[in-house]
């Protein structure tokens, strides 16, 4: 096992390598580059420009920049907005855990609702509770999740109201009330909208994949020779068919979970969620170069990560892979 994981992190530097080159190639070809956001202010004069573009270091060949980056962001240095004149790793590092909150809180309602009802489901085939559920995953996968977010603005806070205050029922943005102290109450309002909507999609996703994973695994030889054993039909499920039916479920996990951590893009700007995505939108709005790269970058290690957890997992959960 340890052979195993060693060499799939072997295998996954020169990745990371070849994607962050890939990534600082094709920002080049942003207009303007990391110039973007100062050539567009007016009160630049064109010497100013030509010095920047050297402090930048932007007068050197693309190769040589990208040596000179790729130094500097394992030395710590991810570059400095040029918007709020901070380092790009504070801004980044400001908006992660408010990421984090929404994207875990929605994964993990997600992956508790959906592996039971992908049991039942194909346990109980072509039955009425396998209709609906197979219809709510159809449709939850297909809805666009902008569409989704703004029917939720639309019914829970434009159109029902509070019994008790007469005010929305649900705030329709943002992670707290502005201008008040927040509480654990107050936070929880304004996350039961965002969190919904990327639950719901998640939601989806997972009960296909666990009830297609266990309607291939309940009619092998292996469950088959388990029942005749006489083993209690509880115990066939749970001991010998999840575990193998969960395989194709890990493996959307491992995409997923890289995806909501580096920033819901959509869900973050439709709800007003001060988290990764929101930063990553304003940064392409406004020319922020250097942010821009940190998100991509960030965005880039974390599906090598996850990645190579999902790879371990497998092996874990089936000895064959190991073996290999």
């Amino acid at each position: 096992m340890t052979h195993y994981v060693m060499r799939r992190i072997l295998q996954a530097i020169p990745l990371l390598l070849l994607i962050s080159f890939t990534v600082f190639m094709l920002m080049q070809l942003i207009p303007g580059g990391p110039m973007a956001a100062y050539e567009n202010n007016p009160d630049i004069s064109a010497e100013d420009l030509v010095r920047l573009h050297e402090e930048l270091g932007l007068n050197v060949p693309k190769h040589i920049q990208y040596i000179n980056w790729l130094g500097a962001v394992l030395r710590g240095d991810w570059g400095t907005s040029q918007i709020t004149r901070r380092p790009a790793l504070v801004e980044i590092g400001e908006k992660l855990p408010n990421t984090l909150y929404l994207s875990m809180v929605s994964f993990l309602i997600a992956l508790i609702i959906s592996i039971p009802i992908g049991i039942i489901s194909a346990v109980r085939q072509y039955s009425w509770f396998d209709h609906v559920m197979t219809t709510f995953a159809f449709v939850g996968h297909s809805l666009p999740v902008f569409w989704m977010g703004l029917i939720f603005i639309i019914i829970f806070h434009a159109t029902l109201k509070n019994p008790i205050t007469g005010g929305p029922l649900l705030p329709g943005g943002g992670m707290y009330t502005l201008g008040s102290q927040p509480t654990m109450a107050d936070r929880l309002r304004h996350l039961i909208m965002p969190a919904s909507v990327l639950a719901i999609y998640s939601l989806a996703t997972h009960i296909r994949y666990m009830r297609a994973g266990m309607l291939d695994v309940l009619h092998q030889d292996y469950i088959r020779t388990a029942r005749a054993k006489g083993l209690r039909e509880r115990a066939v499920l749970l001991r010998h068919a999840v575990k193998n039916a969960v395989l194709p479920l890990v493996t959307i996990i491992g995409l997923e979970i890289p995806v909501l951590l580096s920033g819901t893009l959509i869900t973050e700007t439709i709800f007003s969620w001060p988290g990764m995505g929101r930063l990553f939108f304003n940064s392409i709005e406004r020319g922020d170069y250097a942010v821009m790269m940190g998100v991509l970058m960030l965005s880039a290690v974390m599906v090598i990560v996850f990645g190579l957890l999902t790879d371990i997992v497998y092996a874990f959960l089936d000895p064959r892979i190991r073996f290999d």
